[in-house]
């Protein structure tokens, strides 16, 4: 096995503090391919462009040609990360791919995924996470280590089992593994991917016109590389995929509750969830916003992207003219620039800019997907008075955010969160809004095609459906050690 070292040395523990500012950060992506005779590793890169906003910080792709697995990885977004040369490189009849963003283990090549791990029979195997797991200790435990990231622990794991077969060893050890996740790993001969029991993050199976099987957190990456989506992989299963075609093993009973807030704010607007696009499911949102905080305005304006779809609907549903009065400036992302005071003076400005003709003496209906810490919103209020909004009316395609998620977001801490100790006037009072309204969580709820009791809600109601040890324990803080296998 080969893996590239790593080509910047930029230490990205302190991000630039302009990514998203204060809002949620998405997870990760992953991807996995089965196609003997066809380009495995660029499709896995198109794939990886497709699900680049669940994951900014690394990428990389592992291929195998039968006899050896070989992993490029770096930090980057997926453009960065390969060139012509690298995919070039990386031939073989499948592959697994990943783009990451940190949620337990310091943002560092070790770190990024595809991981790898060798096994005691002379083989290897590559696996790529997304989601979060809340036993990590505990399983530390098992291997009498000093632990890692809960990606590295859960490759070691499999590698340490593996005596039979990598499928053998992802069905003992998968019941094991408490939290979030859906996962794509690969030996030198099969690709495989399982999914936690709750189906907290999506991850659906898709057959390729010209044969071949792929798997991939979002049908965005299926439609980009030809795909044709077939199902999701159900909670709770182990699917096998190699020269015989494609096998499934049901590792624990199924208890979907598949996360809220995929809908609200992680998946792209084109992804498809259970029969339905996210794009209609906000637009849907934005309706039911407008039947619930009905108010005298004379614009409606998105913030872009997230709350696009949901003002197009707030428009329809309020018979108010749609504008695009906020203007995205989109090379601004994540950077390896260390923040300064200065450029946390600028702000929101970086990222957004308001277009004068459009806001001057209007008032407006201002859509947004969430409030974290507050800190965002003030600005953007205030940003939008400089330019002389009568009036701003903020509206919120989610209920308040009065919990951090344990499974795969990178949230704020509880104590961080102003929607856990304030109400919602005091909320309209801190941003500077004229008026604020959040989402009913009946309402979003409605607006899915998910029935309550199998929704992850937890973010919004406090009620974790798989227990998170320690009632105030903060997993985003566990870091761990394993060393690197070269």
């Amino acid at each position: 096995m080969a893996q590239h070292p790593p080509t910047d040395s930029c230490d990205l523990d302190e991000l630039d503090d302009l990514d998203e500012l204060d809002g949620p950060h998405e997870e990760c992506g992953v991807f996995g391919i089965y196609a003997p005779g066809q380009d495995v590793a660029t499709l896995t890169y198109f794939a990886l462009y497709a699900l680049q906003h669940r994951g900014q910080e690394s990428a990389g792709i592992a291929v195998s040609d039968g006899r050896r697995i070989v992993v490029h990885k770096d930090m980057g977004l997926v453009n960065q990360v390969f060139t012509e040369t690298s995919l070039a490189a990386l031939q073989g009849d499948l592959a697994i791919g990943h783009c990451r963003y940190s949620t337990t283990g310091s943002s560092s090549w070790a770190n990024a995924q595809p991981q790898y791990r060798e096994t005691p029979t002379g083989g290897g195997l590559a696996l790529g996470h997304n989601g979060n797991l809340v036993n990590t200790a505990e399983l530390a435990r098992r291997l009498e280590v000093a632990a890692g990231n809960d990606s590295l622990l859960m490759a070691s794991l499999l590698a340490w089992d593996v005596d039979l077969s990598l499928e053998e060893a992802i069905v003992r050890t998968a019941p094991d593994l408490i939290g979030a996740f859906s996962v794509v790993v690969m030996d030198e001969q099969r690709l495989h991917a399982f999914r936690d029991p709750n189906g907290v993050r999506p991850l659906q199976i898709g057959r390729l016109p010209a044969g071949g099987w792929v798997v991939a957190s979002e049908t965005a990456a299926l439609d980009i590389v030809g795909a044709v989506y077939v199902r999701d992989v159900l909670p709770g299963e182990v699917v096998t995929i190699d020269g015989n075609g494609l096998r499934s093993r049901i590792f624990a009973a199924p208890t979907p509750t598949f996360c809220l807030f995929e809908w609200v704010y992680l998946a792209r607007p084109d992804h498809r969830q259970d029969g339905r696009s996210v794009l209609y499911a906000r637009r849907e949102m934005g309706r039911q916003l407008a039947r619930e905080s009905h108010v005298e305005a004379d614009i409606v304006l998105p913030v872009p992207e997230a709350g696009r779809d949901a003002a197009a609907g707030y428009a329809a549903e309020s018979g108010l003219p749609f504008a695009d009065g906020l203007v995205k400036n989109r090379y601004v992302g994540r950077t390896f620039i260390q923040p300064t005071q200065t450029l946390r003076q600028l702000g929101i400005k970086l990222k957004l800019s308001p277009v004068r003709e459009v806001v001057e003496g209007r008032r407006l209906v201002v859509v947004d997907d969430s409030i974290v810490r507050g800190n965002t919103s003030r600005q953007l209020v205030a940003m939008l008075r400089e330019v002389g909004a009568r009036e701003v009316h903020l509206r919120i395609t989610s209920p308040p955010i009065t919990d951090p998620c344990y499974y795969g977001i990178d949230m704020a801490t509880r104590a961080e969160l102003i929607g856990a100790d304030l109400d919602v006037e005091a909320i309209r009072d801190f941003i500077g809004a004229d008026s604020l309204h959040y989402l009913s969580l009946d309402g979003l709820i409605a607006a899915t095609p998910n029935e309550r009791d199998a929704l992850c809600r937890a973010c919004f109601d406090g009620q974790y459906p798989i227990p998170v040890p320690g009632e105030h324990e903060n997993l985003a803080q566990i870091r761990f050690d394993f060393s690197e296998s070269s």
